[in-house]
């Protein structure tokens, strides 16, 4: 049977050459970064080489880059060591009602130490109203955190005009840029990021390691306390094997970047395109255009996605229904509500995400598959049985009705 990964916002296979690189780093040349010694000065370069490649990534300066270990440390630590660091100015953060639980609940611990926070709304392709975003600001506000690409419906918020606007206000803008960082072109000082998140197991490199750039001159503190290690802001013996499979794989990004995208989104739009026209009942979730390279994201009307995941994995697929940190909770998708959806349209999701190792091939077959396995749950449904004298539930210009 094919065995085909169709969930890669959820994690990426380490590249072959990164994993090399990295176990060079577990066995021959194992030194502790902090070490004076020649193992520990071979660590220290590899260390500060990797930073350099990892900035090179996203337009920074070597000495903006911290390393952390992923997404979750790193939002924590651009927010409330931004938070902290700032309070004296005002206890007022911005964010978005479909943000990752990393930054929604840093900021719900943040309300119980006595900040305000303000949850933009989005539309119905998941994006922010940037006349929400000014008429949300007070003279309070010192953060807003608006990620750059949701990690489920793949929509790409304005970063750049909410980066302008921060700007003028004098104000942080942090981002969270976990599903974008490796995957789609950044530019954090045409933006104007003061702070960005980036992990690793998102494009390629290991699971365990990531990085949050810092524009120079923002105000934050550690929250993380013990050694001087990252200059002060993040203690703790440094993940050097980790952090040079982080650098390899930014070096290996950035260099492939263009023929990535274009090829992914090809594969992601044949998809979108096939799916639309061929199956009955059908809602694409997410910004149309403005969306991720390899993310698609449908609601299938009258049937349940967590049986559609059981049966696409029968078929050899791996697939998702939203968040692989949600994946235990039988709540729906906090991101398809926030947008707009029903509880029962939100069930009925389906996140397929694609790397730049799927084929066309495996892509046919995904299409081949899909419409039997849905046609069978629907058979199945008490709802479809009068699907044929009932309009869709949540109509709007994105379903596709047959």
């Amino acid at each position: 049977m094919k065995r085909i990964y169709f969930d890669h916002s959820a994690t990426t296979p380490v590249d072959k050459n990164v994993a090399t690189s990295v176990l060079e780093y577990m066995t021959d040349k194992f030194g502790n970064a902090s070490s004076i010694h020649s193992f520990g000065r071979e660590a220290r370069r590899a260390v500060e080489e990797s930073r350099e490649k990892v900035a090179a990534l996203i337009g920074a300066t070597p000495n903006e880059i911290f390393f952390t270990s992923g997404g979750t440390e790193g939002d924590n630590l651009a927010i409330k060591g931004v938070a902290f660091a700032n309070r004296k100015k005002g206890n007022h953060i911005i964010t978005s009602a479909i943000e990752h639980h990393a930054v929604l609940h840093t900021c719900d611990y943040l309300e119980k130490h006595g900040f305000q926070i303000t949850y933009l709304p989005v539309d119905e392709y998941g994006m922010i109203r940037l006349e929400d975003l000014k008429n949300a600001v007070t003279d309070k506000t010192i953060l807003i955190s608006i990620m750059f690409a949701n990690n489920e419906v793949g929509t790409i918020q304005p970063v750049k005009e909410i980066g302008a606007f921060a700007k003028e206000r004098g104000i942080y803008f942090h981002t969270d840029a976990v599903q974008a960082a490796g995957n789609y072109p950044i530019d954090v000082k045409a933006d104007n990021i003061d702070l960005l998140t980036m992990s690793g197991h998102k494009f390629y490199a290991p699971k365990g390691i990531g990085a949050l750039y810092i524009r120079r001159g923002v105000r934050i503190e550690s929250i993380q306390h013990g050694g001087a290690h990252e200059r002060n802001l993040r203690a703790g013996t440094e993940n050097v094997p980790g952090i040079v499979g982080l650098g390899l794989a930014s070096e290996i990004a950035k260099n492939e970047m263009n023929n990535r995208v274009e090829r992914i989104s090809k594969l992601r739009d044949k998809i979108i395109s096939e799916v639309s026209s061929n199956i009955p009942h059908t809602k694409l979730n997410g910004h149309p255009k403005l969306r991720l390279p390899g993310n698609v994201n449908f609601s299938f009307l009258y049937l349940e996605g967590e049986s559609l995941l059981l049966n696409l994995d029968m078929k050899g697929i791996g697939a998702s229904s939203g968040s692989a940190c949600t994946s235990g909770s039988l709540d729906p998708s906090h991101v398809l509500l926030a947008m707009g959806l029903t509880h029962e349209v939100a069930h009925g999701s389906l996140r397929i995400s694609l790397g730049h190792d799927n084929t066309e091939e495996e892509v046919d077959y995904f299409l081949e598959v899909l419409p039997e396995i849905i046609d069978r749950l629907r058979a199945m449904s008490p709802l479809y049985g009068e699907s044929a004298e009932l309009k869709p539930a949540n109509p709007c210009s994105n379903c596709h009705v047959h």
